[in-house]
């Protein structure tokens, strides 16, 4: 990289060098490394090993990264680039000018149905090399950054938003106050941050996302602080479950819902829907959107819902009843609307095959149910991992009658699960470890307690090996939730005497 940085030692301008060394730092953005964070070793690493070579290019780059990088970086690189520059290493005369912008502007360009924001913000150097930061905000992924971009021709830029918007009445072109702008690429930027690094589903952003990452971060400081709503427009105040029950009873009654046939699977499904959008689409369970149904239906449900029979069946008819219900109430057009419900009966064949109801593999639903009383169906796994023995009978107890979800059920469970071991001595302590950390992947946390467990899993391991090597780790960590997140990150596999 230091050898990279001689590039900029023949740039013309600021602008062109702050984007070369963003490109550079995101060459390792929402990558991992076992034993340490990769903004610490990599990028404190750089300023560090640029500061030692003392050379024009590393002075360049370490200026840059005062700007650009983490806090952590850039009050290094700072540090080392004014020792540097009181050493007389030269620098390009642009150097005096990176970071010093201000904005000029700010606009958004989001369409009706409130899946998507597209934020643009402008900037000058004292009125010069104006230039456009353009963020792609997914709210339908809880709101996180998926795109970023960098454009010099910001007046054909907005004519080219304006004109889009004239001509579709599905979207819409506005200014944004900078405040309100800093505060919700701050709330997106933080959302992609955390998702990144939860190391879950399909890639999550544009190949670019991570070449403009931290010129994105830089030039959103450089927008004016405030205390405005970071969420979406229209979003609503949290809703009880009283304010959720209501509205399920005035759909249920209303004219869109009359040719429901099952009144009883159609509430339970009014409930999802309405969940859904509470806790996952800010507050706003009335917003529909073809992307919002299609993710609805073919990714959240089959994910974290156990459904019955009956619902399965009846959940893409109460949705599209939801649509007719909703699409008019929150003014989207018929336009709107009518493409909604063909995007919903577009998934309905999919979400048939998405949707795996752990009773097609010979799981029986009443110990399922058992399982999932809260019907979460991604803890499937997990707790039948950490309650394998749930039927049949042990001795006189009769395990179809325990409840995991009950602590002194739970307790029982455990002591049957060590029947081979009564003679221990530390039986006591080893059983309430045992429950500690059943607990925890009962509830999943932290998610990095049952990820570690796969792995050791996949690798042919006992499960029992398995829970002694999470009791060691828990023990020996205790009450650090960042610690132990680590410690579980860095597990590969068991040693060859796993602790007892």
């Amino acid at each position: 990289m230091l050898l990279a940085a001689r590039e900029l030692l023949a740039v013309r301008s600021p602008l062109d060098a702050e984007l070369m060394v963003s490109d550079m730092l995101g060459a390792w953005w929402g990558r991992r490394l076992r034993g340490g964070d990769v903004e610490q070793i990599l990028g404190e690493g750089l300023v560090d090993y640029a500061a030692k070579a003392g050379t024009p290019a590393a002075l360049t780059l370490l200026i840059s990264v005062a700007y650009l990088g983490t806090a952590r970086q850039a009050a290094k690189a700072e540090g080392a680039a004014l020792a540097l520059m009181e050493s007389d290493v030269a620098r390009p005369r642009w150097a005096d000018r990176v970071g010093a912008v201000k904005p000029t502007g700010c606009y958004v360009s989001r369409d009706v149905y409130g899946d998507q924001d597209t934020v643009v913000c402008t900037f000058a150097y004292n009125g010069e090399d104006s230039h456009a930061l353009v963020v792609v905000v997914d709210y339908n992924m809880g709101g996180m950054a998926r795109d970023a971009w960098v454009s010099s021709q910001v007046d054909k830029l907005l004519e080219q938003a304006r004109l889009e918007a004239d001509g579709n009445a599905l979207l819409r072109f506005e200014e944004l106050e900078p405040q309100q702008a800093r505060a919700l690429l701050e709330f997106a930027m933080k959302a992609t941050r955390a998702a990144a690094h939860g190391r879950t589903g399909p890639k999550l952003v544009s190949d670019s996302y991570s070449a403009y990452h931290a010129f994105a971060r830089a030039r959103v400081k450089a927008l004016p602080p405030g205390r405005m709503r970071p969420a979406p427009a229209h979003t609503e105040a949290p809703y009880s479950r009283d304010r959720r029950a209501m509205l399920a009873a005035e759909f249920l009654a209303s004219d869109a819902a009359e040719n429901l046939s099952d009144p009883s699977a159609a509430s339970r499904c009014a409930d999802h829907i309405i969940d859904y959008g509470c806790d996952r689409d800010f507050g706003r369970p009335m917003r529909v959107s073809p992307t919002k149904c299609e993710t609805f239906l073919l990714d959240w449900l089959p994910r974290k819902v156990l459904l019955t029979p009956a619902e399965q069946d009846a959940m893409p008819h109460v949705l599209s009843a939801w649509v007719r219900f909703a699409g008019p109430r929150i003014g989207l057009p018929e336009e709107g609307v009518r493409a909604t419900l063909d995007a919903v009966w577009e998934a309905t064949a999919r979400f048939t095959e998405a949707y795996r109801d752990p009773a097609a593999f010979g799981l029986d639903r009443s110990l399922v149910e058992r399982l999932l009383p809260d019907g979460d169906l991604s803890a499937l796994a997990r707790r039948a991992f950490a309650f394998p023995l749930l039927q049949g009978m042990r001795g006189s107890t009769d395990l179809d009658l325990l409840n995991p979800a009950d602590e002194a059920d739970r307790r029982i469970l455990l002591e049957i699960d060590h029947a081979g071991e009564l003679g221990r001595t530390d039986l006591e302590e080893h059983l309430a470890w045992h429950e500690e950390i059943a607990g925890r992947l009962w509830v999943g946390d932290p998610p990095q307690l049952w990820e570690a467990a796969q792995r050791l899993l996949d690798l042919g391991h006992d499960r029992h090996d398995v829970l002694h090597v999470l009791i060691e780790i828990a023990e020996r960590i205790g009450d650090h939730p960042d610690e132990l997140a680590a410690a579980l990150d860095d597990i590969a596999d068991i040693p060859d005497e796993p602790p007892a």
